[in-house]
């Protein structure tokens, strides 16, 4: 399968998760599961723009009255009238414009001033969004100005899917977990490293543990997992004696989506439903290439099941060196120079240098050459 049709497959193949309501405060990161309208006109009043004066026809004016955001003038303007305004105060009825408090000149209940042209310096009743509007549509992540945005369109609750729940598996015998490693031993980094990209995603991390290279361990380590709606196994995904993960899901009768992919790094990833309705994502034990394997199957699945759509990935020129592989996608961490992209150093299957310090991930299709246009994995994709 080619690195575009896994992460089309991953998306296509989940099943977006039962909806809720919650308070837009405890919606951050969460998708919206319908649109969101406003339930009154944006803005509800016709609204001073500036601080000045709300002015009827040519002046000078009489000064009548002062209105203050929250604090509305009752009455109505006649032409020479005016009153002195607040940003964000009700313009009274009968104006016709605002003129700014530093272009007026006042003596007791006169001003004077540059006459403003009709409707200047207020924003009218529903320009910029009339009542039953769609503020955001269904599918959209939400970050603090959709927060607001909801509380603006007078909204106490929203309807959203929630956070997928993630479990992550760590497999190997050879892994540390803090301090220096012994001789013939490396440092976890996957550990750490998948629960920050499932937070990064929009999910959450309910279980992490360390499994060893010992048969049926996995298998009992599966059994263990409580409310996940994905089980994510780093390692045991290729072939080998102590590669447990492809046996484990053929006795289980899982039925497989993405079962190798032709890119480098992270090819022996693969991606599988259980009859449980759980899924498994397998990734390689490399970091760097586990990272490419999660990026290509977890981001995309997480989104189908949040029922965002897939992200679609700007195309950039990327400049650099990267060895090319016929038939595979190559997988490279790039940084932003001006309008392109480059190349940043240090990204073999075990390596995380380049992708820490780099911008995103460059997807080089197997005909790329220095220069080409090429798509780009952004972080959250």
């Amino acid at each position: 399968m080619t690195w575009e049709e896994a992460r089309v497959r991953a998306h296509s193949a989940a099943r977006a998760m039962a909806v809720r309501q919650v308070a837009p405060a405890d919606a951050v990161g969460l998708t919206l599961a319908e649109d969101l309208r406003t339930r009154h006109p944006l803005p509800a009043f016709d609204t001073a723009a500036m601080d000045g004066f709300a002015v009827a026809g040519p002046g000078p004016w009489r000064l009548r009255e002062t209105a203050r955001a929250g604090r509305a003038w009752p009455g109505a303007l006649r032409p020479g009238d005016c009153v002195e305004i607040s940003t964000g105060a009700r313009v009274p009825p009968g104006a016709s414009g605002v003129l700014p408090l530093e272009r007026a000149a006042r003596t007791d209940d006169r001003v004077t001033g540059p006459v403003p042209s009709p409707g200047r310096h207020i924003r009218r009743t529903g320009e910029d969004a009339e009542a039953g509007d769609c503020l955001a549509p269904t599918g959209t992540r939400i970050g603090p100005a959709l927060i607001g945005l909801a509380a603006t369109g007078a909204h106490d609750t929203v309807v959203v899917r929630p956070r997928p729940r993630v479990a992550v598996l760590v497999t190997g015998d050879e892994l540390d977990r803090a301090g220096t490693p012994a001789p013939g031993r490396v440092r976890d980094a996957l550990g750490p490293l998948l629960p920050a990209l499932v937070a990064e995603l929009g999910g959450e991390t309910v279980a992490l543990r360390h499994v060893p290279d010992a048969p049926d361990r996995l298998a009992g380590e599966f059994r263990r997992i409580g409310n996940a709606d994905i089980v994510v196994v780093t390692g045991s995904t290729s072939v080998g004696r102590t590669d447990q993960l492809r046996r484990l899901l053929a006795d289980s009768a899982a039925r497989r989506e993405v079962d190798t992919v032709a890119c480098r790094p992270g090819h022996p990833m693969l991606l599988a439903e259980l009859p449980t309705a759980r899924w498994v994502v397998g990734l390689p034990g490399n970091p760097y290439a586990a990272l490419v394997a999660a990026r290509t199957l977890l981001g995309p699945l997480m989104a189908g099941l949040s029922g965002r759509p897939l992200a679609r990935l700007p195309l950039m020129p990327v400049r650099g060196r990267a060895k090319a592989m016929p038939g595979h996608t190559r997988l490279v961490p790039v940084a932003w120079s001006g309008g392109e992209c480059g190349i940043v150093a240090g990204h073999r299957a075990a390596f995380l240098r380049g992708a820490a310090v780099g911008d995103a991930l460059a997807a080089l299709p197997p005909d790329w050459a220095d220069g080409d246009p090429a798509p780009l994995l952004l972080p959250g994709a």
